[in-house]
């Protein structure tokens, strides 16, 4: 009872101060605070029946099971504590939103929701050697004749040199996906085969793909939201602030890569880690060698190309940037900065929404927290997307020779 006591307690004392910067403890705390804050009320159902038992088994017949007994509740006091903070996302998150598309949220017809189908693997790249793949999650069944549905590009995390569509973003492409959008969640090329900026090539050839088969799938191409987390939260911005940008689409240069809205999920924003947030194992272990591929001192400039933070300008398209507080990979508090100097500068709306008590990578499974996040990026998105469609004095109004069917009525199919 003692010793089970004592690692409840150090876990949730972890989660609450999590170890940023000590080389051999590092991954253990992020692991360790990622599954007790997101998986709170599981351990917390567990750790009662287990030490129920131990208790049965006649662990307080010691002064040392007592004491073991104090500690496990103090650590059910502490997820208890964790447990709000994670249902508090809804509101952190609403007052964060504040007025944007509170009018379109009031014009938003009720609809059922549909089943989600998914179609896995496509094709959608061969380069270096390698076939590219992407998931789509879309509406069950056939969508009416002349529909354009909204577009979701999401963009899987991994530091650049793991991960896979399979594993991230799921719970949002699932809940758009049942609300009329189309989801495409891509792979891309991984460090150390590949060197940065392939990984975005990739993603901007997978929305150049996405667009030329827009009939195919009854989308609507003059609309694509990007999202992702972690890298591909860096990814994410970075297709956001690069839209058209040749340097970026070797061999597809005319085509059109700029996106609606972004909504990147604790996203690492800065290269040149000029603020001195990030450990040294970042750019020693991870982006010199096998990332960038160069030196920071001999080659600055690489670094900030692949800096979100060096790209911001006036004319981004609408932002929701999200990040926890407690996250120990992409480090808050550039977050915090990408958010100020995007706004200084961007004629779109740029909300920030900070977590309290959330770790890197906090949606990967459906905790509570996950839950109404995700509530909340919907509607977002859902306000942008209603300004597309009805606001024609939006930055985000289609095109005048735009190829989708000019009838908005057909584009509400999706809502």
């Amino acid at each position: 009872m003692l010793a089970f006591g004592a690692w409840c307690a150090l876990c949730v004392v972890n989660a609450f101060r999590p170890i940023r910067r000590n080389r051999v403890l590092f991954v253990w705390s992020f692991f360790a605070a990622w599954l007790t804050i997101e998986g709170t009320l599981v351990w917390l159902l567990i750790e009662i029946g287990l030490g129920a038992l131990l208790v049965w088994a006649g662990a307080l017949d010691r002064p040392a099971g007592w004491v073991g007994l104090a500690l496990l509740a103090l650590a059910w006091l502490g997820q208890v504590v964790l447990l709000v903070q994670g249902r508090a996302t809804g509101v952190t998150a609403a007052t964060a939103i504040g007025d944007f598309g509170r009018d379109a949220l009031g014009a938003r017809p009720s609809a059922a929701r549909s089943k989600v189908a998914v179609e896995r693997n496509i094709e959608f790249r061969k380069v270096a050697g390698r076939r590219l793949r992407l998931d789509v999650y879309r509406p069950a069944g056939t969508p009416e004749p002349g529909a354009r549905r909204p577009v979701v590009l999401q963009i899987h995390g991994g530091a650049w040199v793991i991960g896979d569509k399979r594993e991230q973003g799921i719970p949002l492409l699932r809940y758009l996906a049942a609300r009329g959008w189309v989801g495409f969640n891509v792979n891309y090329r991984l460090s150390p085969g590949a060197t940065f900026p392939d990984h975005l090539v990739d993603v901007k050839a997978s929305l150049a793909w996405i667009r030329a088969h827009a009939d195919e799938y009854g989308i609507d191409p003059d609309f694509v939201v990007v999202t992702g987390g972690s890298a591909g939260g860096h990814l994410t911005a970075l297709m956001a602030l690069t839209a058209n940008d040749a340097r970026y689409q070797p061999g597809f240069e005319h085509a059109d890569t700029s996106v609606q809205a972004a909504v990147p999920f604790y996203g690492v924003y800065d290269f040149t880690n000029r603020n001195d947030t990030m450990g040294p194992e970042f750019r020693n272990w991870i982006l010199q060698p096998m990332v960038v591929k160069a030196f920071f001192d001999d080659e600055p400039e690489k670094f900030a190309d692949a800096s979100p933070l060096d790209q911001v300008h006036a004319d981004a398209p609408p932002f929701l940037i999200v990040h926890g507080d407690k996250d120990t990979l992409a480090p808050v508090a550039d977050a915090r900065l990408f958010a100020e100097s995007l706004r200084e500068v961007s004629t779109s709306e740029v909300i920030y929404v900070e977590l309290h008590g959330a770790q890197h990578a906090f949606d990967v499974f459906g905790s509570p927290r996950t839950r109404r996040m995700v509530q909340a990026a919907e509607r977002f998105l859902f306000a942008v997307h209603h300004a597309y469609l009805h606001d024609p004095e939006s930055t985000l109004a289609p095109p005048e020779d735009s190829s989708a069917p000019a009838a908005s009525t057909s584009r509400e199919l999706a809502l």
